[in-house]
């Protein structure tokens, strides 16, 4: 079993939704010791964003690109590669202004491929990317879950449906900036809604 860890907060250390990911997948690998882990920390190692340049690099036939440009598409290939490869995939989702961080927005940006991860056809778009367990860690400074002011749930649902990830599970920490107890509680609630997922 492969899993893929993607951890998207600013914060390289300490950050809440990587800790809770970390034990989530602790979790997991209990359960299957010999499952391999690759971990991908966007912060530590940021994407570049989809600009232009990209566009245009992935648009070349690959015996026409540049050096450049090949060196480019060959940073989303890898990208690619790997959640190819998994059969669990843990991401990371830490809210800021009530959306998604720009380094995970540039990691699926990367990973939605026209005809690699995802394809049009007479039905509609097909998802490529199937038969994966997608396990979504969100962290807040406020509660958001199931109001309007959640709006990245909705986002990240429908981006990684479109990929082909049905199966997706949210795991919500929530209340964390609301002073007095709301932190700890809300990272005990992840923490038994983690506690059952790996059990």
């Amino acid at each position: 079993m492969n899993i893929l860890q993607i951890n998207s907060s600013i914060r390289a250390e300490n950050a809440y939704s990587s800790r809770l990911a970390d034990n989530l997948v602790a979790g997991l690998r209990q359960q299957t010791p010999t499952a391999e882990l690759t971990v991908r920390d966007l912060a530590k190692t940021p994407h570049p964003l989809l600009d232009e340049a990209a566009l245009i690099a992935l648009s070349t036939p690959a015996e026409q690109r540049s050096p450049k440009q090949a060196q480019r598409v060959a940073l989303d290939d890898a990208l690619i590669a790997e959640i190819q490869q998994a059969e669990i995939v843990v991401l990371t989702a830490p809210m800021y202004n009530f959306g998604i961080p720009a380094q995970l927005k540039a990691w699926i940006d990367a990973i939605a491929r026209a005809r690699v991860t995802f394809q049009y056809t007479e039905n509609g778009v097909e998802g490529l990317l199937k038969n994966k367990q997608v396990y979504v860690i969100q962290t807040a400074g406020g509660k958001h879950s199931g109001t309007e002011t959640d709006s990245q749930s909705a986002y990240l649902r429908t981006v990684l449906g479109f990929l082909g990830m049905t199966d997706v599970t949210f795991i919500y920490a929530e209340g964390l900036a609301m002073g007095g107890d709301a932190e700890q509680l809300a990272l005990q609630a992840a923490a038994t809604q983690i506690a059952a997922l790996a059990a």
